[in-house]
């Protein structure tokens, strides 16, 4: 809508002449920036809402890949001797929490008379965890081979024979090779891997 340059003059006059209106306009003139000074706030507050989610995903993804890292290198500095057996349970603790809801492992030892474990007469050593009554023993490797499966259901008929209870079987591994996971499904030897790569 547009004035007439004759209803332009007399608007210029009465905001000259009349207080009340002179108010008045200028108070509707400040209410208008108020408004769009409102919706552009709204507006920066919800990109800003955007990016906090967004930050929020990859602060998850972050500490997602640490953790990851953190139990392939406890796993794989444990193959090779160079952390000390307390940094290790508490990688492995980490892992049984998540995948059993429990954190509590010990070390079982058995004297293998017969020799089923390795062919010889031998001490056998693994971790197990008990919950609900269900016996888990759980291997810790760096990488997980056939022969890794095998001997771990070698070690689990040892424990039956010794202990009267069959125990379910959990390597923990970081690379994968598929012969294991195949020997693994024959066997019922459960792989849970500490990284999403496999070989």
């Amino acid at each position: 809508m547009s004035l007439s340059a004759e209803e332009k003059k007399k608007f210029l006059k009465a905001l000259e002449e009349d207080e009340e209106f002179k108010f008045a306009v200028a108070g509707l003139i400040g209410y208008k920036e108020i408004l769009e000074r409102i919706v552009d706030l709204e507006s920066g507050q919800k990109e800003l809402k955007e990016s906090v989610e967004g930050l929020k995903e990859g602060v998850e993804g972050l500490k997602k890949g640490q953790e990851d890292l953190r139990r392939t290198v406890n796993v794989i500095a444990h193959r090779f001797g160079v952390i000390s057996e307390m940094s290790f349970r508490e990688g492995l603790r980490h892992i049984l929490e998540e995948e059993f809801g429990v954190a509590d492992v010990g070390r079982f030892v058995m004297e293998d008379d017969e020799g089923l474990v390795y062919g010889h007469p031998s001490e056998v050593e693994v971790d197990v965890l008990v919950k609900d009554g269900k016996h888990i023993l759980v291997e810790v490797k760096s990488r997980v081979s056939k022969g890794d499966v095998a001997e771990l259901h070698r070690i689990g008929e040892l424990y039956e024979r010794k202990i009267g209870i069959k125990p379910s079987l959990v390597i923990i591994g970081g690379l994968i090779d598929e012969g294991a996971r195949e020997l693994a499904d024959k066997l019922d030897v459960r792989i849970i891997p500490t990284i999403n790569s496999s070989r």
